[in-house]
């Protein structure tokens, strides 16, 4: 049965490499609200299909059967996160992803749940 006690041994050495590499709070921060607006089922169909080429907002609303109202509500978050942008063509508004790290982080997911299978 004594083998069965849990040790309650504090290892002072891991516990200084992690908090040396702890981020500051504010970039911990930064870095939920990454994983808050990635973690919405809508906001990451909109990332997946931007991940093929840019869209408008009606491309968008086909796609997905929503309101282009609805759409456009999920585009602004995903733009204050600055995940994507936008340019303007004429009447056009056209939305892409900001860069390749926003590919890289939904392909990652998508390769971790690949390995667990």
């Amino acid at each position: 049965m004594g083998n069965d006690i849990l040790q309650n041994e504090v290892h002072l050495e891991n516990i200084k490499k992690a908090k040396k590499a702890m981020p500051s709070a504010e970039r911990m921060g930064d870095a939920a609200f990454i994983f808050k607006m990635l973690g919405d089922n809508t906001r990451l169909r909109i990332i997946m299909a931007l991940m093929e080429n840019e869209m408008c907002v009606c491309d968008l609303a086909e796609l997905l059967q929503m309101t282009k109202s609805a759409v456009s509500h999920q585009l602004a978050p995903l733009r204050n996160a600055k995940l994507i942008k936008y340019r303007k063509s004429g009447k056009n508004v056209f939305y892409s992803l900001d860069d390749a790290h926003v590919t890289g982080m939904v392909q990652m997911v998508f390769d971790h749940i690949a390995h667990q299978k």
